[in-house]
C-alpha cells in the first residue's frame, strides 16, 4: 500500500488539491474589506463563487464585477483567472508526459511515432512554452485592446490599459470576465475590439498540443498529428456552422440581431459562436435569443474547445471521435478512420466515458437546480450547461438563484475543470493488460 503522502501527490489529486488551494486563497482575499467598492467585507458565497468562477475560468458572476469590487479586488480576480488558465494548460501538457511516462519503451515510441506527440524531455521546458504563449498572446492583445479602447471610445488612458490588459487575460483564458455590466455589447459593431477577442479566444482554447504542434510544424500540415487535425477540423466546422445557424435564428430577431446592419449581424454572429465554446462573452442580450439559439448554445458550450488549452467542456476531439465511431458503425466498417489514420480503440472508449459522465453531471445539477427554484426550464439547462462547460454566459439568472442554486454551480464549475483533465488521465493511467478474458456475448442494442 501506498504512503498516505504518495497518495495525496498522486498527479490526479495533486491537480485537484492544487485548484482547492487556490479558491480557499481567492475568497479569503475578496472577503477583505480592500476587495469591496464600498470597503464592506463581501459575503463568503459572493466571494467563494467569484473565486470558483475566476480559478476555473468560468465567468459566471452574482454580482457586477466592475462596480461591486475595488481595483484591488478586480486585480485579485484577475490573478486567480491566470493562475487558473495557465496552471490547467501546464498541469495539463504535464500529466500528459506523465501518461507517456506510464507506458512502456516501446508503446511510448509507437505513439510518439504515429501522433507526432512532444517528445519526453525535460518537463520545465514545456511550463516554459507555456507561458511564452501565455504572455505573448495577452500582451499583444492589452496593447491593442487599450489602443482601440483609448483612441476609439474616448476612454482615459490609465482606464484603458486596466480594461486592455483585464480584458485581454481573460479572454486568453476563456474567462468570460468583463469590467462592463453588459460585457461586451457596448461593442457590438467594433471589429478592433471583437476580432482580436476572438482571436485571444481561439489561442488559448485551441489546446497546448495543438499549439505546440503548429510552432513545429506550421508548413507541413501533412505531418501533423491526428489530435491536431481533429481538433481543428472540429472547431472550424463549430465555429462556421454555429455563426451560420445563428444568423439564421437571430437574423429578424428585434431584440438581437434584428436591427443591426447586415456587417454587424455577420460579426455578432461569428462572436456568439466563438465565445459559446467557453469564453463566456456576449454581444447580445442572452435571455432575448430565441428558443432555437439557446438550443445550439446547448451543444456549442457542451462540447466546448480543445483539450489541454483553457476551454471547457467534454471538448472537441470528444465530439469528433464519437462522430467517426457511428459513421463507422454506419457503413459498417470496423474501425474509426480519419485523415489516413486509425482511432485506437482506448480513445474511443475513453471518448464515451467523458461524454456519459458530463451529460450525468449536468442532468443532476438541472435537477438540483430545478428542485431549489421556479425558474424557466430552458434558462436553468442552459445554466447548468454552462456552469459544467466553464462558459459563463447566462440567460441572467445567476444572481436570482438561492444559495443552494449557487453552490450547485460552484460544484458544477469545479468539476466542469477539474473534473475532465483528471478523469482523463486517470482513465489514461489505468490502463493495464489483463491476464485473462471472459467469453464473448453479443447483446441486443437498439
Amino acid at each position: 500500500m501506498a504512503p498516505p503522502m504518495r497518495r495525496v501527490l498522486h498527479p490526479n489529486r495533486a491537480v485537484a488539491l492544487l485548484f482547492l488551494l487556490l479558491i480557499a486563497v481567492g475568497t479569503m482575499l475578496l472577503m477583505l474589506p480592500l476587495s469591496q467598492a464600498e470597503g464592506q467585507s463581501a459575503p463568503w458565497l459572493t466571494a467563494l463563487f467569484t473565486a470558483v468562477s475566476a480559478v476555473c475560468v468560468t465567468g459566471l458572476a452574482v454580482v457586477d464585477t466592475g462596480t461591486y469590487w475595488s481595483p484591488f479586488g478586480q486585480a485579485v480576480v484577475l490573478v486567480l483567472i491566470q493562475l487558473g488558465g495557465f496552471g490547467l494548460m501546464t498541469a495539463a501538457a504535464l500529466l500528459g508526459l506523465m501518461v507517456n511516462r506510464s507506458l512502456r519503451l516501446r508503446s511510448r515510441l509507437v505513439t510518439q511515432a504515429e501522433t507526432h506527440s512532444m517528445g519526453l524531455g525535460d518537463v520545465g521546458s514545456i511550463a516554459r512554452v507555456v507561458l511564452m504563449v501565455t504572455v505573448v498572446c495577452e500582451a499583444l492583445l492589452a496593447a491593442v485592446l487599450t489602443t482601440r479602447l483609448h483612441f476609439g471610445h474616448g476612454m482615459p488612458l490609465p482606464e484603458a490599459l486596466w480594461s486592455g490588459v483585464f480584458h485581454a487575460v481573460s479572454a486568453f483564458n476563456n474567462a468570460g470576465f468583463s469590467l462592463h455590466g453588459d460585457s461586451l455589447m457596448r461593442y457590438a459593431g467594433d471589429g478592433w475590439i471583437l476580432v482580436p477577442v476572438m482571436i485571444g479566444i481561439v489561442i488559448g482554447g485551441i489546446g497546448f498540443p495543438v499549439l505546440q504542434d503548429l510552432r513545429a510544424r506550421v508548413r507541413d500540415p501533412r505531418h501533423w498529428s491526428l489530435h491536431t487535425k481533429l481538433t481543428l477540423a472540429g472547431s472550424a466546422v463549430l465555429m462556421v456552422g454555429g455563426a451560420a445557424c445563428l444568423l439564421v435564428f437571430e437574423w429578424s430577431n428585434p431584440r438581437t440581431f434584428g436591427p443591426m446592419p447586415v456587417a454587424d449581424k455577420i460579426l455578432s454572429a461569428a462572436f456568439a459562436s466563438v465565445s459559446a465554446r467557453t469564453a463566456g462573452f456576449n454581444t447580445v442580450d442572452i435571455g432575448a435569443l430565441m428558443h432555437e439559439s439557446l438550443a445550439l448554445h446547448y451543444l456549442l458550450m457542451f462540447i466546448g474547445g480543445g483539450s489541454a488549452g483553457t476551454a471547457g467542456g467534454v471538448k472537441v476531439t470528444t465530439a469528433v471521435i464519437l462522430l467517426l465511431l457511428v459513421v463507422a458503425e454506419v457503413r459498417g466498417r470496423p474501425d474509426s478512420e480519419a485523415f489516413g489514420r486509425r482511432v485506437c480503440a482506448p480513445a474511443q472508449r475513453q471518448a464515451i466515458t467523458v461524454l456519459v459522465l458530463g451529460s450525468g453531471m449536468v442532468v443532476l445539477g438541472t435537477l438540483a437546480l430545478l428542485r431549489v427554484t421556479d425558474l424557466p426550464t430552458d434558462q436553468v439547462i442552459f445554466e447548468a450547461i454552462s456552469a459544467f462547460g466553464t462558459v459563463g454566459l447566462s440567460t441572467g439568472i445567476t444572481a436570482q438563484l438561492p444559495p443552494t442554486g449557487q453552490l450547485t454551480l460552484i460544484v458544477l464549475m469545479y468539476v466542469g475543470r477539474v473534473g475532465t483533465i483528471t478523469l482523463a488521465t486517470s482513465l489514461a493511467l489505468g490502463e493495464r493488460r489483463m491476464p485473462w478474458r471472459y467469453p464473448e456475448e453479443h447483446p441486443i442494442v437498439g
